[in-house]
Formats: structure tokens, sequence, C-alpha cells
């Protein structure tokens, strides 16, 4: 059933789901290329125009950007993507650098300090205007120290080079209006496109609503014209026996109570038909019911698929009872497809929950993840280097593309944490037929997120409220 009153599933631009999409990667290939270029420019000074540059002190200020590019690469998986307060921290790093880097070399008296409306631009672009106006407000700070605070450039001959302080004030003033108007240029074109974005989206889910249930009036009208007559036949035959068995009250009971659940029959399609029904049970499952559900396409498709719950002795007996969610659903839906796939004979699905998280688990007895390719995993159009020879024996399921960047994109913007494993190690390549060896997805809520379950301190699911 669908329910007219559900959210839509958009995300707010302040929410931090919406905040979640600065590749960590994007940052670090542009820090390396901040890198090489200020290596040239150092060599290309000393080489060709005798400048005489404090090579110690230049060294640590690149070094720190190779190290925090090292740091990422070794801690961070290759598909993270930041937090706004995590790109916000990057952003502040590489300001920070560069005019240390500009600090050794001149100040406002090297033109290259123009190159810190940059971090200030990616942040408009990717994230709120908080962060945009702190990332601003320490390029500006940043560059009025430099502008009074700075180590001479020099020649090798021991010539000072500097502007005259008209010119100095100028490219101080030229800085900061720069970082100014192209930081709210690009953070306005931004916010725009966003929000077309989210319009067009918002626009195609209420159409989408909108057909379903023209669908569903459509079915619920059809229903009425079709059984108002042998519904009015069953009234006018049940009222003539009413009648004709005025002297017999054991029988004129029973003709009375076909007359009355005649009559109930037709007020409820009277109402399905006026508004249709707010059933609260589907909105809130089971959690096994809830997987149960997004297993259900996959169960005729060869592979055994066993729905079990860890440890049950402490929490069995309270379940939770999760959100009906789409996202949910068709998250789980696409974990359990890609499982389908690459199974060899069995996928389990264990539930576990504790006081404070709920997990789910998809195991196959697949192949697993190739090791170089987890890393990966979550980003769309994924190339294949080599051909698949084990691609044409697999049964796919039609009708779902770029199966675990959805599942993943869906899953984390009802708060969850995804994690890719696989159950053998070392990785050998092959399946173990009825042994969990093959990849492990693992799906994490915290639960406390009010909108993910039902507490016991809700309202109860009580009777079914027709809507007028």
């Amino acid at each position: 059933m669908f329910d007219r009153n559900a959210p839509m599933l958009t995300p707010s631009p302040s929410s931090p789901v919406a905040a979640q999409w600065v590749r960590l990667r994007t940052l670090v290939v542009l820090r390396w290329a901040a890198v090489l270029g200020q290596i040239t420019a150092i060599l290309v000074a000393i080489q060709f125009f005798s400048l005489d540059i404090h090579l110690g002190l230049a060294a640590v200020s690149i070094g720190l950007g190779i190290i925090a590019n090292l740091v990422a690469l070794t801690i961070y998986p290759r598909n993270t993507r930041l937090n706004e307060r995590q790109a916000t921290g990057w952003l502040l790093f590489d300001t920070l650098q560069l005019a240390f880097m500009v600090f050794l070399t001149g100040g406002l008296h090297n033109p290259f300090m123009v190159l810190i409306v940059a971090p200030v631009t990616v942040a408009a672009t990717a994230l709120s205007s908080r962060a945009t106006m702190i990332v601003g407000g320490a390029a500006i700070a940043a560059t009025t120290f430099v502008a009074d605070f700075n180590l001479p450039l020099q020649t090798q001959m021991g010539f000072s080079l500097r502007m005259p302080e008209i010119f100095v004030f100028g490219f101080w003033v030229a800085v900061v209006v720069s970082i100014g108007f192209i930081g709210l240029y690009t953070r306005r074109i931004s916010s725009e496109i966003k929000s077309m974005s989210e319009a067009l989206l918002a626009a195609q889910m209420a159409l989408a609503r909108e057909q379903k249930l023209t669908d569903l009036g459509g079915v619920v009208a059809a229903a009425a014209h079709e059984l108002g007559t042998p519904l009015a036949t069953i009234k006018l035959v049940s009222s003539e026996l009413a009648e004709e068995l005025e002297g017999q009250p054991d029988l004129i009971e029973d003709v009375r109570l076909i007359g009355q659940q005649t009559d109930r029959c037709r007020d409820i399609l009277r109402s399905m038909g006026r508004a249709g029904k707010d059933d609260m049970h589907i909105r809130f499952v089971p959690l096994s019911a809830l997987v149960e559900a997004a297993a259900e396409p996959h169960m005729d498709r060869g592979k055994d698929i066993t729905i079990s719950i860890d440890d049950p002795g402490n929490f069995a007996h309270e379940q939770p009872v999760m959100a009906r969610r789409p996202e949910i659903i068709h998250g789980l839906r696409n974990l359990i497809q890609n499982a389908v796939d690459f199974a060899s004979t069995a996928v389990w699905i264990d539930l576990s929950w504790t006081d404070r998280s709920i997990t789910i688990r998809v195991i196959d007895d697949g192949r697993g993840y190739a090791p170089h390719m987890i890393d990966r995993i979550g980003d769309p159009f994924i190339r294949r280097r080599a051909p698949d020879p084990h691609r044409a024996r697999r049964k796919e399921y039609e009708g779902m593309g770029l199966g675990l960047f959805i599942a993943k994109t869906l899953l984390e913007r009802t708060g969850a944490a995804l994690n890719f494993s696989n159950g053998a190690e070392p990785y050998t390549g092959r399946p173990h037929p009825r042994e969990k060896s093959g990849a492990i997805v693992q799906v994490s809520w915290d639960r406390n997120d009010p909108a993910l379950e039902r507490k016991e301190n809700m309202q109860g699911l009580g009777e079914n409220i027709q809507i007028e």
C-alpha cells in the first residue's frame, strides 16, 4: 500500500547526509597537483631566476602536504566521502599550507598568493555557507598576515625584490575581494544547481506518488463498480428473507447479519474510493519481516536464502520494530540480489541487535570480493580490467543497475554504515559451497535515530483510522 502522507526522500542541503558527497580522493589528487606545482615553482625560481629561497623550511611545507596525502591514502578507503567537518578541515589545512609557503617566499610580493582563492572556491562549491565562511575567513586572515610578516624575496646576489607599498595594498585588496566575490558567486551558482536538482527529484517523486494513487483509485473504482451489483443483490435478497422469517428468530438474526456485513462492504469500498486507508501496520514492521520483504523477490532464484537471528537469548523478545522505508527495503534488496548473483549455492542473512545498534550481515558462499576492489565498492561505473569468465554463468536479476552503488547510497541516506569484506582469508578467488566464505556486507544503524524504529514508549498501532 502506498502512504500518501509519507515524507519526501530528498535530503535538505543542510542535512549531514546531503553534505557527505566530497570525495577524499578528489582532494588528495588536487593536493598532489599543488605539491608538484610548488616543487616546480621553487626549482624554476632557483635555476632560472637565481632567487634565494629557504629550502629547508620550503621542504617542511611541501613535506606536510605529502605526509597529509600519504596518511589519507593509508587510513581511509579510496571511496571515502567526507562529511562537512572533515572536508572543512582538509581545506583549512590546504589554505594554511599555501600561506606558509607564501610566507617563505615574499608574502604578497609573490604573485602565487592568488592561489589561496582555490580552497575557498572548492568549499563554496561543495560545502555549506558556514563552512565556506570559515575557509574564506581563514584565507583572508592568512593573506593579511603574510602582507605584514614574511621572509623577503631575494636574489642570490642579495638584492631584495619588493613592490611599492601601494601595489602591495592593491594586491591585498584584490585577493580579499576575489575571495569574497568568487566564493559568493560560486556558492550562489552551486546552491541554484542543487536546488534545481532537488526540485526535479521532488517533482519526479511527486509524479510517481500521484501515479500510484491514481492507479489505486482506478482499481478501487473498478472494484466498487464491479462489486456494486452483487452487493445490491445480496442486500435485496437478505431484506426479503428477513421479512419472510419474522417468526424464526434464529434464522432472522443470521439474515440481518448478512445485511449488516453487506452494508459494511459497501462502506469500506466507499471509504477507500474517497481517501484510502492509513494503515499503521505498514509503517513499522519487525526487523525479520523487513528483511523477508527485501529478500522475497530472490527466494526462487535457485539459491538457498537463510534468515537467522544471532544470539537470540538476550534480545529475541525485544526484536526492533523498524520503519518500513523504501530506501531500506530497496537497499537491502540490492545487496541480497548481488549476493544471490555471485553465490555458489547459498546466502545467509544474519540479524543481530543490541541496545545501541542494529546489524544485518549478508553472506554468500561465492568467490568473494577481489582484494583490489574492496576499497572501491560503492563507486559507480567500476570498470573491469579483465573479462569475467563467471559472468556468463550467473543468473542475473533483471531491472536493477549499479546495484552496490544504489544500495550503499540508499542505506547511507537512512543513517546506515556499510562495511565490505570477505569470509575467507587469504583470498583464494574460489567458491566454497555451503560455507560462509564469500562476500560479506555488514549494514549497521545507530538505534538513537528516532526515525529508524518504533520505540516502546510510542503510541500503539491501535485500530486503523479512516482518513476523512
